[in-house]
């Protein structure tokens, strides 16, 4: 696991511009040695991707797609979401987490018939009303590649029906950085910034809930997620260098006003006290850091 000290991370932050670009640069290149590696596993036409919640699953999926349309492959994305049951009396008592939580009959028949290039109708989830709909036609035409992404896409028993058809694919953070005090923040610890800044721009949740929620997204992915890493044939890792220095201002100022903090918040605060800033603006519209800040331009 590597480990950047915020000491480095400061001193490439005096010219944003170039530490920027290294960044971006850094990730897309494991991005297209991951789609190179596809390439050279003939047939298997599927792809899964998964990891934890705020890895930058949705986004690595659509650099990837990027990636191998350049390499001369036509792709389309399916995101596991869309296979969820509805859940009519809402969600109070219901494991969010849990592979349970997926039509996986539905899912196992339509992954058949999309492997085969037969036409399926595509579900269409709607999280407000935690209910589903039917949407558009699909029909996988030969050669094409689908990339099915969902944080339960490793589980054998979700994606079990497509073993041997498919190139599997881990993304999360893997990378800590290390404050002055020579104490490193844990991966996770990068995924709960995220989630923090997304939640705070777009979804209206306090950090208490955020936090709250991800403690609950830890544990789903301590019983449901880690335990099938092993199955993945390749692995990105989603750290950028410069992100925690663009997500302090939008949440450093109010965790620090934030009442009744934890552990987890005084763990924060201690290591984007000491990091200097960098500005939205010099984040490229197709960074994964814009899955969180907003303004992406990729679509999904």
């Amino acid at each position: 696991m590597r480990i950047i000290p915020i000491k480095s991370i400061n001193a490439h932050v005096e010219a944003p511009d170039d530490f920027v670009s290294f960044s971006e640069e850094e990730y897309h290149l494991g991005i297209t040695d991951v789609a190179l590696g596809i390439t050279e596993q003939r047939g298997r036409p599927i792809v899964l991707i998964t990891g934890p919640s705020g890895s930058g699953k949705t986004i690595t999926a659509h650099r990837l797609k990027a990636e191998l349309t350049k390499l001369g492959a036509g792709v389309h994305i399916i995101s596991m979401d869309n296979y969820f049951l509805p859940l009519k009396n809402g969600t109070d008592g219901v494991d969010l987490e849990s592979p349970d939580r997926v039509d996986r009959a539905l899912f196992a028949e339509q992954a058949q018939k999309i492997l085969h290039g037969e036409e399926v109708t595509l579900p269409v989830f709607d999280f407000a009303k935690q209910d589903r709909s039917w949407g558009t036609r699909f029909k996988r035409e030969e050669d094409e590649i689908v990339i099915f992404e969902g944080i339960h896409m490793l589980n054998p028993a979700v994606s079990g029906s497509l073993s041997g058809h498919a190139s599997t694919v881990y993304v999360s953070v893997r990378t800590r950085i290390k404050s002055s005090h020579g104490h490193s923040l844990h991966p996770s610890k990068i995924r709960l910034m995220r989630r923090f800044v997304r939640d705070k721009l777009f979804r209206g949740r306090t950090f208490l809930q955020t936090l709250e929620h991800f403690n609950n997204v830890e544990r789903g992915e301590k019983l449901y997620i880690t335990p099938y890493k092993k199955y993945a044939k390749f692995d990105i890792d989603t750290f950028i260098p410069y992100e925690a220095s663009v997500y302090k201002k939008h949440i450093f100022t109010e965790l620090q006003a934030a009442p009744d903090k934890n552990e987890f918040i005084y763990e924060l605060l201690m290591f984007l006290a000491e990091l200097e800033d960098v500005n939205d603006d010099f984040v490229p519209c197709t960074s994964l850091v814009r899955e969180f800040i907003g303004g992406n331009s990729l679509m999904y």
